[in-house]
């Protein structure tokens, strides 16, 4: 018996491109998923944060207000729709785009022209994410707790000195990779299959990016070096002091 696609499933589009927000819309409900579209960036603001959507999908051009602004107001949202994940979609696969959207807290990015095809790809991924998250939260409830950091699996929230620290959805399930971990070399293509839910792309800088969105909003571990260093050509360790 077919049922209608679940709630969490609903994908928001942002994109002025109406042509192609048609074609994507019909690709997607061929899919399985359900959609909102907004046409500027004021409209997907507000139906961002008047509904839920599993994940948006948001293009930086935009007229009014532009992709970067919009991804600002979401994640400075109440409640919810700042954890909401959010794919972005940069015109000419331009690289400082795909840096900034991710450091302004996307959770991944694809360039202009895509195929249909690995749009879903990206955004199964988000959502198989999104799922294994929910069914963590119902299913371990003990907390991690490494040096002065601690994060909570059931609420997905993390403390530094019991002090909360804001992380977007991706963030914090590559620093729960990391911290589960603690100590050992966690490789790139775990983290990219792990944590951000797809296979490793070559030249792909966002798991560098998230990286360094992590380590800023953690800062210095408590000898004042990095919490979470690089190994050249392998990955990264969250490195674990003795008590």
């Amino acid at each position: 018996m077919n049922t209608a696609p679940a709630v969490f499933e609903k994908v928001l589009i942002i994109d002025d491109d109406v042509e192609l927000t048609e074609l994507v819309t019909e690709y997607l409900r061929r899919e399985g998923l359900s959609t909102d579209v907004a046409h500027d960036g004021e409209e997907g603001v507000r139906r961002a944060q008047s509904e839920q959507y599993a994940v948006a999908v948001l293009d930086v051009m935009l007229p009014g207000i532009g992709g970067f602004e919009v991804l600002r107001r979401i994640r400075a949202s109440a409640g919810p729709t700042a954890q909401l994940p959010i794919l972005m979609l940069t015109a000419r696969g331009d690289e400082d785009d795909r840096v900034r959207g991710l450091e302004l807290g996307a959770d991944d990015y694809l360039p202009k022209p895509f195929s249909s095809r690995e749009l879903v790809a990206r955004l199964r991924a988000i959502l198989r994410r999104s799922q294994a998250a929910q069914e963590v939260s119902t299913t371990r409830t003990e907390a991690i707790h490494i040096g002065d950091i601690e994060l909570q699996p059931a609420t997905r929230e993390v403390l530094r000195r019991q002090e909360r620290i804001d992380l977007t959805s991706a963030e914090f399930d590559l620093l729960a990779l990391l911290l589960q971990h603690a100590g050992e070399i966690v490789t790139r293509e775990a983290i990219s299959k792990l944590a951000l839910g797809r296979p490793l792309v070559p030249y792909d800088r966002s798991i560098d990016v998230h990286i360094s969105n992590l380590r800023r909003k953690l800062g210095p571990g408590a000898n004042g070096g990095e919490r979470i260093k690089s190994v050249r050509g392998t990955g990264y360790i969250y490195v674990q002091l003795a008590e």
